[in-house]
């Protein structure tokens, strides 16, 4: 059993680099690949006098400071971004100590100048005067201890390049992860403003309208007594009233239904955007019913993320068909194509699909992108005069009618 304080010093800090790859759904070992690059501390005696270059010196060097490395480099990943940097000193450290008679711990000082990389550093500047700061603390050592000139000058030159390289990709992830939450915060945002839209254009339509009914309902129930025609006729005015305002809300909906799968749109674009994604797209159809606009949503939400993730696209393009019994949604792409076997992202907008009675196919040419096709049935419903129906038939009848005109059974 490992003993409460060793587990204690191996549990990732919340702000730890373990951690964040943990959130992003990363695996914790995924930078322990960079430990490769250590095997140039078991090869560098082969530069120096070869297989005669693996003394004893060398082997209790090796022994007795690799695994001090190890341990530094875990350090680096599972402490606080706020003190991950003393661990990347201590490796530098670790090499200028040994640096008389070890010179394959060079191999430390480079992890050390590129590991301060991920550590809390603000700004760029403060990187650079580290990294800065350690090489002219190796060259110091090193002109006194008497190593080449060349290496004086080709340790540091092949650090700044690194380093370089490094801090690069590391602003590039930190871009992307705020474009990411950026796109979340522009759901959130749009959801937001959506609400807030329904609110006002429901309290606009309905507010003045159902004042308007009741106020005819109640001269209507006072006139009952004295006029009967008069107290009809309010009736009859009510009625039509209710009618436009239903018409008004059907309008509204149909509306609302457009608004949110444009904000998909909107939001599929920003998110391929931050994958250097150009996304095209026409607008939706405006009379879709909810399930099939809520279906539809989410198929493209999934399409959207496999192309940023898996397609190494370019381009993107939504196209839209709509005619009287069916609507077709077709995803294009110009990345690399070739999809075999299809994933839990494919299966699950299949079966979505398919919970609608459409279809989904996928043609993937290998170099060639990937095209989506979607095509999902839409009932056919026509507005029915209820002048015309008789006067025993209920509201669930008439809303069930079918073309025909004809009740559904």
């Amino acid at each position: 059993m490992i003993p409460d304080f060793i587990a204690r010093w191996f549990t990732p800090a919340p702000d730890s680099g373990v951690a964040d790859d943990l959130r992003r759904g990363k695996s914790p070992w995924a930078d322990s690949v960079h430990l490769l690059w250590s095997f140039w501390i078991f090869i560098t005696p082969l530069f120096d006098r070869g297989l005669n270059g693996y003394t004893r010196t060398w082997l209790l060097c090796t022994l007795g400071s690799y695994p001090v490395f190890l341990l530094l480099f875990a350090k680096i990943q599972l402490a606080s971004r706020r003190t991950a940097h003393l661990y990347a000193w201590g490796m530098a450290v670790l090499c200028f100590s040994l640096l008389r008679w070890y010179p394959s711990g060079l191999s430390y000082f480079v992890y050390a100048c590129v590991m301060l990389g991920h550590c809390d550093i603000r700004r760029f500047r403060n990187y650079a005067i580290q990294v800065l700061l350690l090489n002219a603390a190796y060259v110091a050592l090193a002109w006194w201890i008497g190593f080449p000139q060349a290496l004086l000058v080709i340790m540091p030159a092949t650090v700044f390049v690194i380093c370089t390289i490094v801090a690069v990709e590391h602003m590039n992830q930190e871009k992307n992860a705020a474009l990411g939450l950026s796109h979340e915060e522009v759901r959130r945002l749009a959801a937001t403003a959506e609400r807030e839209r329904i609110g006002r254009d429901l309290h606009d339509l309905l507010g003045h309208t159902l004042s308007l009914i009741t106020l005819k309902l109640e001269l209507s129930r006072k006139l009952f007594d004295r006029d009967v025609q008069a107290a009809r006729r309010e009736v009859e005015e009510a009625e039509k009233v209710a009618r436009h305002a239903l018409a008004e809300v059907r309008s509204a909906v149909t509306g609302i239904r457009a608004a949110d799968l444009a904000a998909e749109l909107a939001a599929a674009r920003l998110l391929l955007e931050s994958s250097r994604v150009h996304l095209d797209y026409g607008l939706p159809p405006s009379d879709l019913p909810c399930d099939i606009e809520r279906g539809l949503s989410l198929v493209l939400r999934e399409a959207a993320t496999n192309i940023a993730r898996h397609a190494d696209a370019s381009r993107a393009q939504v196209e839209w068909v709509r005619d009287h019994a069916s609507v077709r949604m077709q995803i294009i792409d110009n990345g690399r194509g070739g999809i075999d076997n299809e994933g839990n992202g494919l299966c699950g907008m299949r079966e979505r699909v398919r919970a609608l009675g459409g279809t989904l196919a996928i043609e993937s040419s290998r170099g060639e992108g990937t095209r989506l096709k979607v095509a999902v049935p839409v009932p056919i419903l026509r507005l029915v005069d209820t002048s015309s129906m008789p006067s025993s038939m209920t509201i669930n009848e008439v809303l069930t009618t079918t073309v025909s005109g004809q009740p559904a059974a």
